[in-house]
């Protein structure tokens, strides 16, 4: 029965908070009546058997719990007996399966609200709808599980003074919601995929979560810019065990075995691409699918469509413009018309200041110098670039393309 009761957990917990969030208008409350609720599940389902609605039983106790919990609480602070009071005259209609399925959704879009820091929204997110613990989040975002902890309970008490609502938004409200979703959705995989900093090029558990968000997302709510953002996100993840060797070292595109690429998973996110394309309401993150797609389905780096990709970047560039995607761009250009036509795109590029940090601004421009012959300019933009790197994989590379320079 305890495998029974773990197994539960493990795939119906976040179900279950959702609607005790809706029901309590409370975090903390709701997450107090899920442990009790799993608790008493513990202690009763043994003798009485297991009932034929799980998921319902377990919001029902869990709202009780919380009711005796604000009628003990209530000596104290005597205006929680008449929230009690309310609680318990509402209806039971409120904990169908419909409504059940409609929390997941309304629990994303509270987490992910745009008046909460995009720190928070991250952090929220990952501990209230993926179950990340405060230790995995804080590790992966390299900060501490007590100040990770800190912007989530300010995080929460924003939600509780500014009344925030726990709803899905409008119709006429969805698209500015619906994009600080996508952004917090693909912040964490941009996380996992390639990492700020440390000793890992990739943190596997965020690739996984964000695509399981994305997953959720799509199912609840398929608009092209979510099935654009999961398919970016999937044929990303079908080569990420390539994008390393066995020591934990970088394996640039062009260098990766293709054969082991997941290629069914690119078959699925290909023909979401298509999908989003086909609606006519697609943007950035399905036109970085598109891209990615044209890279996954070319059979040797070779055969990739450099034409098509630049064209995909022009479409990209009207549509969200911004120094990183004109910094794409020009590396597709390179691959296109030769290094120097890139380079000069670079150059010009480097010469704003909007990229002068960015680590691979320079080595993108040291990658084009070292294939003109320019060393004294690549090297000089190699180590620009391992100076501003964090990740360890990644200055590996760049020092051993030094080091290659300099021999």
């Amino acid at each position: 029965m305890k495998d029974t009761i773990d197994n539960l957990y493990r795939n119906e917990s976040r179900r279950v908070l959702a609607t005790l969030i809706r029901l309590l208008g409370d975090f903390e409350l709701a997450e107090e009546a899920m442990h009790e609720a799993f608790a008493a599940a513990l202690q009763q389902w043994p003798s009485e058997g297991v009932p034929a609605n799980p998921r319902a039983w377990l919001v029902s106790t869990g709202r009780f719990k919380a009711i005796d919990q604000l009628r003990r609480r209530s000596r104290f602070d005597a205006s929680l007996n008449l929230i009690a009071d309310e609680l318990y005259a509402d209806t039971e209609d409120n904990i169908r399966d419909e409504a059940i399925e409609d929390d997941r959704l309304r629990l994303i879009f509270t987490c992910c609200h745009p008046s909460l820091s995009a720190d928070a929204r991250i952090a929220l997110t990952l501990r209230e709808v993926c179950d990340l613990t405060t230790e995995e989040i804080a590790r992966a975002f390299l900060t501490t599980p007590s100040t990770l902890a800190q912007r989530i309970v300010r995080a929460k008490t924003k939600i509780r003074v500014a009344n925030i609502p726990y709803e899905v938004p409008a119709a006429s409200d969805l698209p500015a919601r619906l994009d600080s979703v996508l952004q917090v959705i693909y912040l964490v995989f941009n996380e996992g995929y390639s990492a700020t900093a440390g000793e890992s090029a990739t943190r596997d558990n965020l690739v996984t979560e964000a695509i399981r968000l994305g997953r959720l997302l799509v199912e609840l709510l398929p608009e092209p810019e979510a099935l654009g953002l999961l398919a970016l996100m999937q044929l990303h993840a079908a080569r990420i065990t390539t994008r390393t060797d066995g020591e934990g070292d970088l394996v640039l595109l062009e260098d990766q075995d293709r054969s082991r690429w997941n290629h069914s998973q690119i078959a699925a996110a290909s023909a979401l691409v298509t999908r989003a394309l086909h609606s006519q309401r697609f943007g950035p993150y399905t036109l970085q699918a598109a891209i990615a797609a044209v890279h996954a389905e070319a059979p040797t780096a070779a055969d990739t469509d450099w034409r098509e990709i630049v064209g995909l970047y022009d479409l990209l560039l009207q549509t969200a413009a911004s120094p990183v995607v004109e910094l794409n761009r020009a590396v597709a250009v390179a691959m296109r018309d030769g290094a120097a036509a890139g380079l000069a795109l670079v150059d010009e590029l480097l010469t704003r200041g909007q990229l002068e940090e960015y680590h691979l601004a320079h080595a993108a421009r040291a990658d084009l110098c070292r294939r003109l012959g320019l060393i004294p300019q690549a090297r000089a933009a190699y180590q620009r670039a391992l100076d501003l790197a964090g990740q360890e994989p990644e200055r590996r590379f760049l020092q051993r393309r030094l080091a290659e320079l300099n021999g």
